[in-house]
């Protein structure tokens, strides 16, 4: 991979991680689901009038649409809003990878390798000991919100799939229009909003979490992987998302302070060392 692409890879990974404090500063002030209705209404407009249209069907967009964003990222800025550290979020999500081979193997056969169930069961293992550490000190709801938006993430990955989009920023563009109505709607119904009206105006720091969850996190560094991927193999892509959570536990313990506890700290280390098994496993038994 030439430099360059490396940087691009870090630079992704970081608007990913990064994007854990731009949630937790803007569910501060902004209702997380309206918050989430705001992301994905900026990421699309104005730039889908010029990106061109998909070349998929509405129905996948739609489905996208609303899994990744009203479900997916509106469940885990919710677990955010009530009280789970948004560092720990940004690895208890990357349980996705594990959502997402499961549900490849009972959709489509694809059969996960021992390597990938090994991972599957370490990462498992640092679950389950976060759930335990959560149980003690804290309200365990949140906990189990980021959990299902990671499964959530796992479905959403699977109608990308199925779609096979060949341009992938009009995919990301128009399926972000299917999401910030229900948003509103669901806002309005369970946060007592006014449709798609904020209850006070946002201070600087909530417009600048919108905008950066808007596009340096859904425009560019959705659309620099997807490019990522398909200049090279996957298995080369793929491990600089181990990136993800340590930009994401670095910046919010900066920003706001966050440590983890004992448990909670192993439970880290065990799931980070599951995605490695997952990710690297498969090479390292081809060498032996």
């Amino acid at each position: 991979m030439p430099l360059k692409h490396v940087l691009l890879a870090i630079l992704a990974a970081a608007a990913y991680g990064f994007a854990f404090v731009a949630i937790k500063a803007g569910v501060a002030e902004i209702p997380p689901l309206l918050l989430t209705g705001y992301r994905f209404f900026f990421a699309a407009v104005p730039l889908v009038f010029f990106a061109g249209r998909p070349d998929v069907g509405a129905r996948w967009l739609i489905a996208y649409g609303v899994m990744q964003g009203v479900v997916m990222f509106g469940l885990l800025f919710m677990a955010i809003s009530l009280g789970m550290p948004a560092g720990l979020a940004s690895i208890v999500v990357q349980m996705q990878v594990f959502f997402t081979i499961v549900i490849s193997a009972v959709l489509f056969g694809e059969r996960p390798g021992p390597t990938q169930i090994a991972g599957a069961a370490v990462a498992l293992a640092g679950i389950g000991l976060i759930g335990w550490s959560r149980a003690e000190d804290a309200p365990l709801m949140p906990f189990l919100l980021v959990l299902v938006s990671a499964a959530a993430w796992g479905i959403a990955n699977i109608i990308a799939k199925a779609a096979k989009p060949q341009k992938m920023l009009p995919f990301v563009l128009w399926s972000s229009l299917a999401a910030p109505v229900p948003l509103f709607v669901l806002s309005a119904v369970f946060e007592g909003t006014t449709f798609g009206l904020p209850p006070h105006m946002p201070s600087l720091v909530g417009f600048g979490s919108i905008a950066f969850l808007a596009w340096p996190t859904t425009v560019f560094a959705f659309t620099a992987w997807v490019f990522l991927l398909r200049k090279h193999p996957a298995a080369v892509v793929t491990p600089f998302a181990l990136l993800i959570p340590v930009f994401g536990m670095g910046s919010t313990a900066v920003a706001f302070g966050e440590r983890l506890d004992a448990q909670a700290a192993l439970g880290s280390l065990l799931i980070f060392f599951g995605l490695m098994i997952n990710i690297f496993g498969p090479r390292l038994v081809r060498r032996i």
